[in-house]
This record gives C-alpha cells, structure tokens and sequence, in this order.
C-alpha cells in the first residue's frame, strides 16, 4: 500500500464530507486547532488500547454510551454529570452480572457531526441543507450554512467536557465507598430501585469484609474512581487531521507514530466505510483504537478487506466491529461475518449497537425505537456468538442520563402516546436514564445466570 500521512485521505474518494463556504476562513480556523495542545495524551490512548485487548479475548466487557448528537448545550454541568452517573452505574450492574471488569468509553466530549442519508430536506416547504451537527451549522432553518468558527467552538466544547468529567472522577464522583451518591431519583419503578439497591448493598458488604481484613483502604485507586474513555464518529476528516499528532516512540531509529489526539477512541459509520475511500485511508495510519460499525449491506469478504486494511498486523482488540443490523435481519448477517473475521484470523471486539438498525418512525411522525427491539437484537447477538463459540464483547448505546421520552417501551412502559412529553433529541432517539439501566439489568441477567449453570 502507498505510504500513509495524515493528509493521505485528501487523494480518495469521499463521503459525507461537508463544503464550507469560506474556504479562508476554514483554512484559519483549522491551522488554529492545530496549533491548539491536544484533548487527550498518547499514554490514555496505549491504556485503552490494551484494556480492549482483554475486552477481545473475553476477560473484561465494553460499555461504550451517550448521546446520538451532542449539542454545544449539554456541554453543561447536569448534563454531563447525569450522563457519567448513568454509565457509571450501568457498569456496576454488569460488572456484577458479567463478573469481568468493564471498559467504559463514553459518546461525548467530540460526538458533534452527524452523517445523513440526504444533504438536504425539506422544510415548510423549502429546500435547505441538513442539520449537519453543531459543529457545522445550526439545527434552526435559518442556520444552516456550514460555518468554520463552529469547528473551533467544537474543540473548546470538547475541552470543556473532558475536564470537567476528569475533576468528578478525581474528586471521588465514582468512588465505590459511596455508591449510594449515585441516587436514582430519575427512576420511577420500584422494582428498579429495589434491584439496583440490592446489588449496592452487596458491594457495601464486600467492602466492609475487605475492610475489616485489612484488604481495602480508602486510598485505594481501583475503589476510588474509574477510567472513562471518550468517543466519537471520525466523520470530518479536516478536523480529524488538524488533532493528529506525530507522538516519538523509545526508539530514536523508529519513525513517530500518529494518533488522533482529539479523543481516545474513533469509530467508521456504515456511510464511510468505502474500501478506497478516504475514511479507510485516514483510520489505517492512526494509533488509536477503532470502530468500524457493521450493517446489513456489508458483505462477509469486504469487512475482512477492511480489517486486513486497517489492522495488517493482526493486534488483538484493536478493531471494535460495532454490529448493528436490527432485530429483523440479525440473524441474516451477524454469523456469516463472525465465520468470516475468525477464519481471517482477527480477533476483534464484537459490540452489539442495538439501536440504529431498529429505527422506526411513530404515527405522530416522530423517529422512535422500541425497547423490546432493542433487547431481542442484543439477546439474539449474545445467542448467535454462542453458537458460533464466539462471545459478545460489549455494547454500543444512544443513551442519555435525562428522562427523555424518545424510545417506546421498557419498565416506564412508554407508549408512542408519550413520546410527545419530553422529546429532546435534535436526530435519533435515545434510552433514558431507566430505560439504560434496564439493559444493563437485562445483560447483567443472562451472564449471571451463564456463569452459574457454567459452575454446576
């Protein structure tokens, strides 16, 4: 293959790409962010690198979460802290379902451009360009032209959010000693409370016993807080370039290595996984940890031609393949990809994202999903990797820690009724605070009741 750059992507075909009006301005404003210091250190992205490594060879689980498209506005101290408490206690009711540790990576802190189907829509009656993210243009019709200054206003909300998400975890915002902080005064079912509760009150008598041993000090890092990784879809490559980074290895006789240092972990979306397109050409070069989410419209031979693309080297868990066919179609297309990648001989992170092939739009006209969509296409992954002698390795989820009203079903029992009560999302519906803890109860379930039928 031709030697890889960070500007090497500009020779291949793109998709999804965005036209900025004032080209001078875009130039500026990019040769700015480059001048600006990095989001995240090369030392957080090697740690992430190896703890999926235990995610694919099934010794720890990925959490990855958040919202569809993050707005400038939820760079705002609620939002963020509720999004944190909700990951956070998802990983508790895994860890205690799945006993592996949990490797938490959030959608946030850069999850700002969104691809669409169509560059424009219709609006009253007008054409005008889609909402593109909020580091594009604005969601009201009238804003819509792509505007530079957003690509700055990008970085510094990113900024923003990743600093703030480092001072709770360091002030002790994920301290096992008090998980009783992390309240559930957005859960309105009992039976939720109760569960969650129950598995709080486990923990506590744990760390009591360790504590009493001697085993367990307050001091203790691995009690005290917890690593959350950020995320978000590698869509505009300009940006993507402007934040990556030539890092100098030990070696002085070695070349630098690049890694995208906007954030730990970037994904591929089903749009812009061309094999000679100019996503591909990007992704093979940097260090991070990737993504490459899977549809139905991906043959078994072109996601081998992928991985032998952007992982020649064969790395464990270098790779996430991120499924996400819908409940309908499964069963269709997830087995002949898992034959396919084993038979390559790559071992991957398989996640399982639940949400975007099970979109639907209800009779008021509002996108919605159904919750009981949603847990057949996980339970029917776990099933499917079983059969195979494979194993589901994590789960990629729209979520919010808000109560939202955007996705029909789960304990709340939202009817398509409800929808109109609280829907905030700006693109794709989102799980709610209860509605994600559901999953996690629902997950942490079947691998605790694995494990105990594996003991007997």
């Amino acid at each position: 293959m031709a030697s890889w750059t960070p500007h090497s992507w500009a020779q291949r075909p793109i998709k999804q790409d965005v036209t900025f009006p004032d080209q001078k301005e875009f130039t500026k404003v990019l040769e700015k962010i480059r001048q600006l210091p990095p989001l995240v250190c090369p030392e957080e992205v090697t740690k992430l690198r190896a703890q999926l490594k235990e995610v694919a060879l099934g010794r720890a689980f990925l959490l990855q979460g958040g919202d569809c498209a993050e707005l400038f506005d939820y760079c705002s101290q609620g939002p963020i802290a509720d999004k944190l408490k909700v990951l956070l206690q998802m990983s508790l009711v895994l860890i205690w379902g799945a006993g592996v540790p949990v490797v938490r990576i959030a959608r946030m802190a850069g999850q700002y451009a969104k691809p669409r189907s169509s560059a424009y829509e219709m609006v009253d009656g007008e054409k005008i360009l889609s909402f593109r993210g909020d580091n594009v243009n604005g969601f009201h019709p009238s804003d819509r032209t792509p505007d530079p200054q957003r690509l700055l206003s990008a970085y510094f909300h990113s900024a923003a959010t990743m600093n703030y998400v480092r001072a709770l975890l360091n002030a002790g915002f994920a301290d096992l000693h008090q998980p009783k902080a992390w309240d559930l005064a957005h859960v309105r079912h009992n039976h939720v409370r109760v569960e969650y509760q129950r598995i709080v009150s486990q923990l506590l008598q744990s760390l009591e016993f360790m504590r009493t041993i001697g085993a367990d000090s307050n001091g203790n890092p691995v009690l005290n807080t917890v690593d959350m990784y950020m995320s978000h879809e590698g869509l505009l490559l300009e940006y993507e370039e402007a934040l990556t980074r030539a890092v100098p290895t030990d070696n002085v006789e070695e070349a630098p290595r690049w890694f995208n240092l906007g954030s730990h972990f970037l994904w591929i979306g089903d749009r812009t996984r061309q094999i000679d397109g100019a996503h591909i050409e990007y992704f093979r070069g940097i260090q991070n940890p990737i993504g490459i989410k899977c549809g139905p419209s991906l043959e078994p031979e072109e996601l081998v031609r992928l991985l032998n693309i952007v992982n020649p080297d064969h790395e464990i868990g270098k790779v996430t393949l991120i499924s996400r066919y819908g409940a309908k179609k499964i069963n269709d297309h997830l087995p002949a990809h898992i034959e396919a990648v084993r038979k390559a001989g790559h071992i991957v992170v398989w996640a399982c994202d639940p949400m975007h092939g099970n979109t639907e739009t209800a009779e008021a006209g509002m996108k919605t999903r159904h919750f009981d969509n949603i847990m057949l296409e996980i339970t029917q992954a776990i099933a499917i990797h079983q059969r195979l002698g494979s194993k589901l390795n994590g789960i990629h989820l729209e979520l919010t820690g808000e109560r939202v009203t955007e996705c029909v079903g789960g304990s709340m029992e939202l009817s398509p009724q409800d929808l109109s009560l609280n829907y905030q999302t700006f693109c794709d519906p989102r799980l709610n605070y209860e509605q994600s803890l559901d999953v996690a109860f629902l997950i942490a379930r079947h691998y605790q009741e694995s494990r105990e039928n594996s003991s007997e």
